[in-house]
Order: structure tokens, then sequence, then C-alpha cells
């Protein structure tokens, strides 16, 4: 088949790197891609967001599937004009995908649904918001309702710093997606992250990771949209899979089509382990990144195969073969970042692969202005996704930071610490 992958960080290297692995797949063209994802497919100058071109491209070039990467596309609506012209696509319509670009339309489906969650109330104003506050014991969970990038959340310490934030976040710190804060009961316990691919009706689970959200070692400082992870998560044992799928995802997906909205493609669950069972944090309608990258990893099934039988509603009696060994990533990004990242600072990748990691590439670029074109250098805040397996968190964690040290990247930095709650755990 013909597949056009829409995206250009890493977590679209890792699709690709897998899509390129397929027996079905004759030709995997990607927009507009990165360097990583130039060397398994070939880069077409196509915006995500020009929903004409990306038809007229698809129909000029007999692509058989759409495989959408990032949220943006979705939430805009990209997959209903992709589907109304025929064309496969993975990925939700704009409806379902309101599950990520809308944190208020989530909670409320899951008070619909009876869901476990954390208590809420949704706020359209900043006097609302900060009234609000009184329903509520610190620490404040303070999310803003639309796509942030997944640094839209702040967890406030106590009332002065939530009114603080609640002033930024209305103040337009957020832009659009802080029009609407939904304020949250604050949930105690582990986080870690469930993915399943569904079609509207059939379920597939696809496995489980925990990442690291905040810049800091010892999960300390901003949040940032992730700056490693590993895979599987121990702490998701099978029993509470399990209930995950049953408590939430099914739920889920039978709301969204019996109100008319079925959901196609992957649901990626943000989890609170609580002492009362796991409780939805949130839920994004695309793969995690970088848990995608440890996903791939250990993926030992036909990715396009999967993705095409989603899209055309055949996933019943599917099946995903996974490795039993860990998969960890370790993100190396520039200076800067989460704020404003160093661009243009030079890579040498070294011999980070001959030991048998793998690097995505996430913020890079060839530098078109050097007297070598050839130079890597860094176009974003996160730029690899440095990714090793082993038979558990800590051989894995030992592989991926060996690699880490092959790198030669002076205007990035990286924590050094991934994976270091399952290691202590390991350490036993």
């Amino acid at each position: 088949m013909n597949i056009l992958l829409l995206g250009s960080g890493g977590r679209e290297h890792a699709l690709a790197w897998a899509l390129a692995q397929s027996p079905s797949v004759e030709r995997l063209c990607a927009a507009p891609g990165n360097p990583g994802i130039a060397q398994n497919a070939e880069l077409v100058d196509l915006n995500p967001g020009d929903h004409a071109a990306i038809v007229e491209f698809c129909t000029a070039n007999s692509i058989d599937l759409v495989v959408v990467g990032p949220e943006a596309p979705l939430v805009d609506g990209l997959a209903n004009v992709l589907r109304a012209a025929n064309i496969a696509t993975f990925g939700p319509d704009q409806a379902a995908a309101q599950l990520e670009g809308s944190k208020g339309f989530t909670k409320d489906l899951c008070e619909r649904a009876n869901i476990p969650t954390a208590g809420y109330v949704r706020t359209a104003s900043l006097d609302a918001a900060k009234a609000a506050l009184a329903r509520f014991d610190p620490p404040y969970v303070l999310k803003a309702d639309g796509l942030a990038a997944g640094k839209g959340v702040v967890i406030a310490a106590d009332l002065e710093e939530a009114q603080a934030a609640l002033e930024d976040m209305f103040g337009g710190q957020f832009g659009e997606a802080g029009a609407e804060v939904v304020i949250e009961e604050f949930m105690q316990g582990e986080e870690a992250s469930f993915f399943a691919l569904t079609d509207g009706t059939a379920i597939l689970p696809f496995g489980s990771a925990q990442d690291h959200k905040q810049v800091g070692e010892g999960d300390v400082g901003p949040n940032t949209g992730g700056m490693g992870a590993y895979s599987p998560a121990p702490v998701l044992t099978d029993d509470l899979q399990a209930r995950v799928m049953e408590e939430i995802i099914r739920p889920t997906v039978d709301t969204l089509r019996a109100e008319g909205m079925p959901y196609s493609g992957v649901l990626y669950a943000g989890l609170m382990l609580t002492e009362q069972g796991p409780k939805l944090i949130e839920y994004n309608c695309r793969f995690g990144d970088p848990e995608c990258q440890v996903l791939m990893t250990r993926l030992q099934s036909d990715l396009a195969a999967i993705m095409m039988a989603c899209a055309r509603g055949e996933l019943a009696g599917v099946d995903a073969d996974f490795a039993s060994d860990t998969a960890l990533t370790v993100v190396m990004a520039a200076k800067g970042y989460p704020g404003t990242p160093e661009k243009g600072g030079a890579i040498d990748l070294g011999t980070a692969e001959e030991a048998g990691a793998k690097v995505f590439h996430a913020g890079t670029a060839m530098d078109k202005g050097a007297v070598d074109e050839g130079t890597l250098i860094a176009n974003g805040g996160r730029v690899l996704n440095v990714t090793a397996t082993g038979a558990n968190v800590t051989q894995a964690q030992a592989r991926a930071y060996e690699a880490v040290r092959q790198i030669d990247f002076p205007s990035g930095f990286y924590r050094s610490d991934i994976g270091w709650k399952e290691v202590a755990r390991e350490g036993r």
C-alpha cells in the first residue's frame, strides 16, 4: 500500500521507522518530515493544515492510507475531509478529537459515562475560576481547556499561586487554549499511560508506558512535552489494564459511538493509579511523544496492516505483538526548553547507534547555510530521542545513556534519571 504520514517530530520518526519495516508498504511519504524521517520515507512539501492540498496529493499519488501524527490537524477536522474524499485515515474525526481538543469535553463525557476521574469545574472567566477555587483543597490542578502542546497544566501549591496562575491563563499565557480553564481535584498516586486502538467498535490494547513530563531531575520544574519514557509500565499490571479497558476505554468508545461521534484511531489515556483504582487524567487523540518511540521499538507486528484495519473498521480479531523487553528513551533538548529553545546548535550523532540504540529525530534540520550542508542542527525544543532496549528498565536505561554519551550536542541537555522510580524498585 501507499501511505502518507503527516508530522515532523520524534513520534512521526518512530512511526515512519515502524511503517517502513512493513512488508505491505510499497511507498511511504511524509510531510513535512525531518532529517530522521527522510531516512525511512520520501519527504513531500505539504502543509498538514492545508486540507485541500493533502487530498489533491493523495488522489494524484494513489495514497491508500493517511496516518495523522500530531493532534492539531485532527482537532482541525482533517480526518473528516479525507474520509469525505474516500481516503482511509488513521485518526479520529473532528467531533471525537475533542477528547484532546477540549479538557472540559472529556470531563463531561466522563460524567455521562461514569468513568472514574477527578472532580472538576469548567470555568469561562477569571472571576468564575477564582470563585471556583473555594470548592477545592490545595494543591490546585488548573488546566487550559484547549491544545497547549502538553504544557497547559499548572499544579499550584496554594491559593495565591493558583490565583496568579489563573490570571496568566486568562491573560493569554496559552493563547486561545486558555479561553476556558478546567479546575480539578488533585489526585494522589502514580501516573501511567495506556494505549488502545479502536475502529469505533472493536478495541485493541496497544501497550503501556510511563513518561517524565517535568524538565528537572527527580521530576521537578515546569512541565514539558516529555523528557523521556519507558515501556511497558510495570506498575500497570495485567489486572489494572483489564480494569482500564472495562472502566475507562470501553465506556468511552461506546458512549462516543452512541452519541454519533464514533472514534477511530489511537486512544492515549493518561492515568492516575490511586488507592481506589485507575482514574483518567486526560485523553490524547494521537500517540504520545516520547511514548510512541518506546512502543514502536517494542512492536513486532505489522503496523501498517493494523492501522489500515483500524481505518477500515476491520479491527475485530486483529492482534498486536510486543517484545517482552523494556524500551527506554531519553530526550535530548535544546538549552532554554521548555521556554525559548536555543536553535541552530550543531549535532554529531557519533557512534550512538552502533551498539544497538536507535536515535529518533524530533526537532532537527540540516544547516543549509553551512559550508558543509550535511551538518545536523537543532531546530526545536525537544531535538533527539535516544532509545535502547534491555531485559528491564535498569538495563535499558544503562544502554540508552551509553548511547547518549556518544552524541556531541554542546547546546543541548537531558535528564540523567529517566526511569528512576522503576530502577529503584528493581534494585530492591
